[in-house]
């Protein structure tokens, strides 16, 4: 008989992990609070890499995950990764230079650029330095799409996907998770996982389960829609730019995002009058919109994934790093709860670490 799992979140995170538990023949119920799509990844700067994040096991996962992205590609037809590549000159030049060394060391360097070769790759850019890094095989892609994509692949699959259907709490028996109650009464389930991002701690704790984590904002700027300027990535000191499949530039003071501080209006306009600055042919566009995301951050920064305090029926993903981690989560959450094993990879990002419980 089909395990029948509930995945709370349809974000990017909760889309793969449905996938990959449809694709491994459970029963798959995703409930989603709003829009599908969820809240985190629809403002995301959605940069699928390794050239960034330590220690060495957190840039293991991401090495594996950027491998399950195109495993995925092949799986998935309709899904869109752009594997641009990026330009990196976001650290004073000791500092990129030790860090490409690390890099190098653990097997994945960086490539140096000269000046001109940055403008080969970038010709638009107004302001470029004498050297940089440049991360091959890293990319981008659409997030509210990308995770829409493997939804609908999870329905082919005979997955539910219910939208605007938001869980007040998890329901529990003689200790076990059964499930969640809704506006309809208990939705039952032999696992329920929480891939709700911000929301995390709050349903944890409708089961006296605790998760030190934070959900701190970050704003990016778009531009109304321009032909192409832009290549692949650029991360430069204080700006960090692409440009979406659409045409619009995106841009943030990192990839994260700024703090918004009560004057989001006044942030996203001084970002794109950088951009207008940075990248030639942007001085005209204009700011169409702005976003601000709140990213579910474990308090040590770094994923929690797996069952928090050993709870039955109980299965918890979360982490900042959705868009380069959802592959290899979706694929690891689906081999744990189905089969029992837990991916090597995962053994330093227990929820139970110390400082999290």
């Amino acid at each position: 008989m089909p395990k029948r799992v509930i995945v709370i979140g349809s974000g990017i995170i909760g889309a793969s992990i449905a996938y990959h538990l449809a694709k491994g023949g459970a029963e798959v119920t995703v409930l989603e609070a709003g829009e599908t799509g969820g809240v985190a990844t629809r403002a995301s700067w959605a940069w699928i890499n390794a050239s960034w994040g330590n220690p060495e096991s957190y840039f293991r996962l991401r090495i594996r995950s950027i491998a399950q992205w195109h495993t995925l590609q092949k799986d998935v037809p309709a899904l869109a990764v752009d594997w641009c590549g990026g330009l990196i000159w976001d650290l004073p030049a000791n500092e990129l230079d030790a860090y490409a060394a690390e890099r190098a060391k653990w097997g994945h360097p960086l490539t140096p650029v000269s000046r001109a070769e940055i403008l080969a790759l970038e010709p638009n850019l107004t302001t470029v330095p004498e050297r940089a890094y440049r991360a091959p095989g890293e990319g981008m892609l659409e997030p509210l799409a990308t995770a829409r994509v493997l939804l609908d692949a999870a329905r082919a699959l005979g997955a539910d996907v219910l939208a605007e259907t938001p869980v007040k709490w998890l329901a529990e028996e003689h200790g076990r998770v059964v499930g969640v109650m809704t506006d309809v009464g208990v939705i039952h389930a032999d696992e329920t996982v929480i891939a709700a991002g911000a929301q995390t701690a709050k349903l944890l704790d409708s089961v006296g389960l605790s998760l030190a984590m934070s959900a701190p904002a970050g704003l990016l700027s778009h531009s109304k829609p321009a032909p192409r300027l832009l290549n692949g990535l650029v991360m430069t000191p204080g700006l960090h730019i692409r440009q979406t499949a659409e045409g619009r530039i995106v841009a943030g003071t990192d990839f994260a995002g700024a703090d918004p501080e009560g004057n989001a209006e006044g942030l996203a306009a001084d970002l794109q009058a950088k951009v207008a600055a940075m990248v030639r042919g942007a001085e005209g566009l204009g700011l169409d919109f702005h976003t601000v995301g709140y990213r579910p951050t474990p308090a040590d920064g770094f994923p929690a994934i797996g069952r928090p305090n050993r709870k039955n029926g109980l299965y918890v993903a979360v982490t900042h790093s959705g868009v380069t981690l959802a592959p290899a989560l979706g694929l690891f959450a689906a081999q744990e709860l189905l089969a029992g094993t837990r991916d090597p990879l995962l053994a330093t990002f227990s929820p139970d670490r110390s400082g999290l419980a």
